[in-house]
């Protein structure tokens, strides 16, 4: 079983270490038990647990991969998205009672969703309290915990869009991805249709406003637990919600949680430096917790010696001051910053470059230019100086306060900031080229190789390369909205160009526009005409996906602009994609005009390669036009092209449309082996588009063949594969399946 292997493997890495089972603990903060259970196969870890596991045997990355092989689950587990809670977890009873009594009404018989929101200022617990207590009561809500991180007041990138939030959510809940609808309206309506039947706990961390959040919530008998800096009145207003008022520890708050991070008898040695110390944090758990870990990492330093160095440390936190309680955050920041050594600092500076919810290993080595193993020890660093926590995924998270700070201090060194976030986007992009070759249909233009100092990802098979890629999803949709600078055009067009694939192979399409629209914006700004073509076309193509095809026209404008400036391979294949585009709204006749254009500039600098791809839209066009016979006969010219160019898909595409024109001229016997012959090559290309293109044309011939039964079971099979690319006109394919009885 897979539980054995894992746990084998665990042990073996433990006794090669030379570690008992109790070192083990001490050195990964995983308790003996947990460890124990592991290994005799009784438990998987979460990803979060496994990486700390990992971290303290040392491993080296082969061994990292296979360790993350083999704890990954077989069958689909209840979701556990929840960050760690924390070990010494203090004050806010008030607030804790308060949650106490609204947690009773997702007990009982309530209609309305159980909804509470923690609101307060910046690192004043919000996200603590909530963690603490969704972990407190997950026993009560077996169908398990989902966590967002909504990004409501990220300074470096938008907040993030609740069609997004929900598509991870909705991953979440066993949902492929090829099922979950492009719009977020009908993600809100899928989710809770799911979780009307299950009793689950939402936590919504980080909330910019009711809007955000409203499309978020969960059906009846779940808790959704939301935290904003913003009172959400309308949320209470129109949800019910419950507001829970979070504001700074009093000082017996504040001192029993610095007691309990570094030993009640140090802090009885030196009561006035104790007092002074949360005096001078303010009260603000974040803070307090910053401080404390810095004393616990100095067990020699006096309180008294810390409170002198913290009144030296400059600047105050006047810039970052949202409110009087957090007058000397800086300054805490600025004497953990301190503390660490010069390595660790400037990797710290580096991380303040990343503009997403959460970092991965590789793209902090990325962003600071070491090996990983390097990386692995500078995290461990920052994570004992609570200058970083870890998500349920192993990530690490940055509270935006210390981002912020860490800002200001890249400006202040004169750090190479662009150069960080170079290496960030060519280790997403070249990564992305890396995976890709094992999910995606779609060829890469050329590419050099990454800048020195990126990580390069090793991914052997389809599993690890889609691990990959839902890793760093929320990555590359913040880096694209944040990350700007002319130095920056090139490798944020190069960025979103790389995804295409694999946004188009998971049904991203939504995702897909957003991405091309950044690319696109960013090919003008370089004035690159080939860029802005290429943008264009995946921009036209993702709206066309998700049901705008009326709004395409302004991308296919700007392709049909650049014509006069693009070479000729780019020529023929902008009148190529124009031609798709256009059949695609239905507008056959300007199809054709824009696929013939393609063939004569194709033929005039004697392309084969481009000919052969551009008889393929010029027969489909003829056809789609009622001239069947010349459409066959462009068929059969492209034929043996596309045979020696080794094109299946390309191949399969000319029998599709062959028989969609013998269909049309009555020959349906003929039709129905044209179609069956596409079939046969598209199982060859595992091309699930035109799959069910020429299921589509297939089932109609067979329903003019009276085959009714037959007819249904194409169509369903049709509707199934374009749900799974997300694609709308499933529902139209599930209606023709209907309506064939």
């Amino acid at each position: 079983m897979r539980d054995d292997t894992f746990g084998t493997m665990l042990r073996a890495a433990r006794l090669r270490s030379v570690l008992t089972l109790e070192g083990l603990a001490d050195a990964s903060g995983v308790s003996v038990r947990a460890i124990s259970d592991m290994e005799r196969g009784r438990s998987l870890p979460r990803r979060s647990t496994l990486s700390e596991l990992m971290d303290a045997l040392e491993l080296d990355e082969t061994e990292r991969r296979h360790l993350v092989q083999a704890a990954a689950p077989r069958t689909h587990q209840v979701p556990r998205q929840l960050p760690p809670d924390l070990a010494v977890f203090r004050g806010h009873e008030d607030a804790l009672r308060t949650l106490r009594e609204i947690t009773e009404q997702a007990d009982g018989q309530s209609r309305h969703a159980v909804v509470a929101a923690v609101c307060g200022l910046a690192g004043v617990g919000k996200t603590t309290l909530a963690v603490h207590w969704a972990h407190r009561m997950a026993e009560r809500f077996p169908d398990g915990q989902l966590y967002v991180n909504l990004r409501g007041f990220d300074e470096s990138a938008r907040p993030l869009e609740p069609g997004e939030a929900l598509g991870g959510f909705l991953r979440a809940l066993g949902v492929p991805s090829n099922d979950i609808p492009p719009g977020a309206h009908e993600r809100g309506l899928l989710f809770r249709e799911r979780t009307a039947t299950r009793r689950l706990i939402v936590v919504l961390d980080n909330a910019q406003d009711t809007e955000q959040v409203a499309p978020l919530l969960a059906a009846t008998g779940c808790l959704t637990l939301i935290t904003s800096r913003n009172q959400l009145f309308a949320l209470a207003a129109t949800e019910g919600a419950a507001l829970v008022g979070l504001d700074v520890w009093a000082r017996p708050e504040a001192l029993a949680a610095l007691e309990a991070r570094i030993g009640a008898d140090r802090c009885r040695a030196e009561p006035e430096a104790a007092a002074d110390l949360v005096a001078l944090c303010g009260g603000l758990p974040l803070a307090v917790a910053v401080v404390g870990a810095q004393l616990s990492a100095g067990p020699g330093l006096s309180l008294r010696s810390a409170v002198r160095d913290l009144r030296a440390a400059l600047p105050r936190l006047d810039a970052l001051a949202t409110g009087y309680h957090q007058r000397d955050v800086r300054a805490v920041f600025s004497w953990s910053y301190r503390a660490l050594g010069p390595l660790t600092a400037r990797f710290f500076r580096c991380l303040a470059a990343h503009p997403g919810p959460a970092v991965t290993a590789e793209a902090a080595a990325s962003l600071a230019a070491v090996n990983m193993p390097e990386a692995r020890r500078r995290l461990r660093e920052l994570t004992t100086a609570s200058l970083l926590s870890r998500d349920a995924e192993g990530r690490y998270v940055m509270h935006d306060l210390i981002r912020a700070y860490g800002g200001e201090l890249v400006e202040r060194e004169g750090d190479d900031r662009v150069g960080a976030e170079i290496r960030l986007l060519d280790y997403l992009r070249h990564n992305a080229r890396s995976a890709g070759r094992f999910v995606s249909r779609f060829p890469t233009e050329a590419a050099g190789p990454p800048t020195t100092g990126v990580v390069q990802v090793a991914v052997d098979d389809r599993e690890e390369a889609l691990d990959w890629f839902r890793r760093e999803e929320p990555a590359v949709a913040a880096v694209l909205r944040a990350v700007r600078g002319p130095r920056l055009l090139r490798h944020r067009v190069d960025l979103a160009l790389e995804w295409v694939g694999y946004n188009a192979s998971a049904g991203r399409w939504t995702e897909e526009a957003s991405a091309a629209r950044e690319g696109l914006d960013a090919a003008f700004l370089l004035d690159d005409p080939v860029a802005i073509a290429r943008t264009s076309a995946h921009l036209a193509r993702a709206l066309v996906e998700t049901g705008r095809a009326d709004e395409a026209d302004e991308p296919v404008d700007a392709m049909l602009g650049q014509l006069p400036r693009l070479p000729t391979d780019h020529r023929v294949r902008v009148e190529r994609n124009v031609s798709f585009l256009r059949g695609r709204q239905q507008r056959h006749e300007e199809a054709l005009e824009h696929a013939r254009r393609s063939l004569a500039i194709a033929r005039a600098h004697s392309r084969d390669d481009e000919v052969a791809r551009t008889l393929i839209g010029v027969g489909f066009c003829l056809a789609m036009v009622g001239r069947h016979e010349e459409a066959i006969a462009t068929g059969e010219e492209a034929v043996p092209m596309l045979r020696k160019l080794e094109d299946r898909s390309g191949e399969a595409s000319v029998w599709d449309f062959i028989g969609l024109a013998q269909q049309r001229l009555g020959r349906l016997q003929d039709a129905v082996a044209s179609y069956s012959e596409s079939l046969r090559l598209v199982e060859e290309v595992h091309d699930d588009y035109l799959r069910a293109e020429t299921l589509d044309h297939l089932a109609s011939a067979l329903l003019e063949l009276g085959d009714r039964a037959q007819a249904r079971t194409h169509w369903l099979h049709a509707a199934e594969l374009l749900t799974g690319l997300r694609v709308p006109r499933a529902a139209t394919l599930r209606a023709k399946a209907e309506a064939a009885g």
